[in-house]
């Protein structure tokens, strides 16, 4: 706009333009003012770990559920099948199998033929065990991985291994590492959530679910069913919403004073982030965990209502509440310090903790399929290792982790749907063999996430959790 007085014919005086263009510096400084100010704002705002970060490249799945059957489950009894092992069943292993044994142990140890008859199930013809007969019926889900093997015969070592790559403890587990990657999709949940069986602890136990090295917001959050999800979750009935939200801040700022102070950014926002997503999990936990509203047909496909199915149908249910409001890994335990550990009597062990958790893993499966969320959710079931081919005490079956099975469904693998083999007797994985860190490397591909490039510096070495090993199973993706 030209000033008043002057048509847009005549020239401007200096005065004229002066007082013109004034206004404009003017506006510039003062946005330039603004910007510097957003930037600061930017630059002091706490961000959350847990922020939703973009995959490396198009992920298959978003999220994980990973049932462990802890204990070692029978592959040569539920998903394996050996007709060798049928046919020599009462003889000793043959040395061309399995180490050379004295006679004494071969009298003490022969072979134990399959518990229950394999039939072909689904229209892929996948063999299962009578031990699973619901599961069965999703067979055109499953991908069946029959050759997986890790490094240690023993459950705390074996344990930490599936969940963290390694045998020793210490270091951060598969849920740890991919909310790490990603983050998570609801700020009021953990990003990593476990669901731990009720009868008692695992071998080797929290550690299993350890952050390790990572930053502690990584570490697996611990719910139960009921109206108290998390213990000491809900402040005393005195202490108002108003009074925890200005402790919470109160503590915030020392706590960033005294990062400063120390020359250490960073180190308290664990604790920070902590302090505030539990402020927030104290409306969003309670309702996550609350099935009321669930319909009695959704209540009875995981068996919840029902013995033997009742506990472990409830947990299955809330994962997958759980993954329906963003959070990015569940895991759910099936068996105490015991567990699956079938030494003495393999009949005996699995008719319990199969009749336990059958019937509410395939309603999981089921369920995720019928409200869309199978295709790009990763199911995963297994143990830490499976089971021998030969007897122990007349009827149960030693470690081995030298072949073994996991099943994978959803997610973006191949359903009905059999990868690699051990020998005829199910003693060792020799074809197409899978072990920890290829299974590792390939959930992190199936997320949209390179194993190699996810990677943590601690001790002056960049970290991952496959180490310095790992190929993604290309041959099982859909």
């Amino acid at each position: 706009m030209l000033p008043r007085g002057h048509s847009d014919r005549s020239p401007l005086s200096r005065r004229a333009f002066l007082g013109q263009a004034g206004g404009g510096f003017g506006a510039i400084a003062f946005a330039s003012l603004l910007s510097r100010e957003a930037r600061a704002a930017a630059a002091t705002a706490p961000v959350s770990p847990l922020t939703p970060r973009p995959a490396q490249f198009e992920p298959r799945a978003r999220r994980v559920i990973y049932l462990f059957m802890h204990g070692g489950p029978s592959h040569v009894d539920l998903f394996d099948p050996k007709p060798e092992l049928i046919k020599h069943a009462g003889q000793p292993l043959p040395e061309s199998v399995g180490p050379v044994m004295t006679r004494r142990k071969v009298a003490a140890n022969p072979l134990l033929g399959p518990i229950k008859p394999f039939k072909p199930r689904g229209q892929s013809g996948l063999e299962i065990s009578d031990f699973l007969p619901h599961m069965a019926e999703v067979a055109d889900e499953l991908c069946v991985l029959r050759s997986c093997h890790g490094d240690s015969v023993n459950h705390p070592q074996s344990v930490y291994q599936m969940n963290t790559g390694s045998i020793l403890m210490g270091r951060p587990s598969l849920g740890s590492w991919v909310s790490y990657g990603l983050g998570t999709e609801n700020d009021s949940l953990p990003a990593f959530v476990v669901l731990p069986d009720p009868g008692g602890g695992i071998k080797g136990g929290p550690s299993a679910w350890s952050n390790g090295y990572l930053p502690a917001t990584f570490q697996g959050t611990t719910f139960r069913p009921g109206g108290t999800p998390v213990v000491d979750l809900r402040p005393q009935p005195s202490i108002s919403s108003a009074q925890q939200q200005g402790t919470i801040e109160l503590l915030r700022e020392m706590n960033a004073r005294y990062d400063a102070l120390r020359g250490n950014p960073g180190a308290l926002e664990s604790r920070i982030e902590a302090y505030e997503l539990a402020f927030r999990m104290q409306a969003a936990a309670p309702e996550a965990v609350d099935i009321a509203d669930e319909t009695d047909e959704t209540l009875a496909l995981y068996g919840i209502g029902e013995k033997p199915t009742d506990e472990f149908g409830r947990r299955c249910l809330l994962a997958r509440r759980m993954i329906e409001r963003g959070v990015r890994f569940v895991q759910l335990y099936s068996g105490d310090t015991n567990g699956w550990d079938a030494h003495e009597d393999v009949l005996k062990n699995h008719t319990d903790y199969c009749g336990r958790t059958d019937k509410p893993v395939a309603g999981l499966l089921r369920d995720l399929r019928r409200r869309g969320l199978l295709d790009d959710t990763l199911v995963i079931w297994g143990g830490e290792f499976g089971r021998m081919p030969m007897s122990e005490q007349g009827k149960g079956r030693d470690h081995n982790p030298w072949g073994y099975t996991v099943c994978l469904a959803g997610g973006g693998v191949k359903g009905g749907f059999a990868y690699g083999a051990t020998d005829p007797f199910g003693l060792r994985a020799v074809e197409n063999k899978v072990h920890v860190h290829d299974l590792h490397a390939t959930i992190l591909h199936l997320l949209g996430i390179d194993h190699e490039e996810l990677t943590y510096l601690h001790n002056g070495r960049f970290e991952r959790l496959t180490d310095v090993a790992g190929n993604v199973v290309q041959e099982i993706l859909a």
